[in-house]
């Protein structure tokens, strides 16, 4: 396991899979802040809940000059459903090796009722223009978080 991301340091690159057969790595959004959110599973409850946050805040991201990406390990064709079942217009990255979760250090020990288990952790990173981690929300609680992002967005 890699040591632990702070505010300042150079985010890690990722090359990982989206729509449309596309691949999404930090060059893609060159000249943009990325807002690059990690959640556990698509269409469970609290994910779709920030996913629609999210596509909601979608055109004042924009204006911020910033793009959302969500990753997760689920896959390609399972982001696509999700994505179109709730009309999402955030851009879904499929992680299934884990790696870029790994380098973000979202791949936690988590406990669900005395039972310990591996999962991603619902965490949402900043990364400046000039590809250094600006802000880190980790254990996100979904609501309020989105518009907590999009402030923190707008003033960098």
């Amino acid at each position: 396991m890699s040591k632990p991301l702070n505010v300042g340091d150079p985010a890690p690159d990722f090359d990982l899979s989206s729509a449309g057969g596309k691949r999404v790595n930090l060059a893609r959004f060159k000249g943009k802040q990325i807002i690059l959110y990690f959640y556990p599973k698509d269409d469970t409850s609290g994910c779709t809940a920030e996913a629609l946050n999210f596509t909601e805040a979608a055109a004042k991201f924009a204006a911020a000059d910033a793009v959302v990406l969500g990753v997760s390990a689920d896959s390609v064709a399972s982001h696509d459903k999700f994505a179109a079942k709730y009309g999402l217009k955030v851009q879904l990255a499929s992680d299934p090796e884990k790696s870029a979760i790994a380098d973000y250090g979202v791949w936690v020990e988590k406990k669900l009722y005395g039972r310990t288990y591996m999962g991603i952790e619902r965490a949402t990173f900043l990364i400046g223009k000039d590809r250094r981690i600006r802000r880190i929300w980790r254990k996100v609680r979904v609501k309020g978080h989105v518009d907590e992002v999009l402030e923190a967005a707008q003033k960098a």
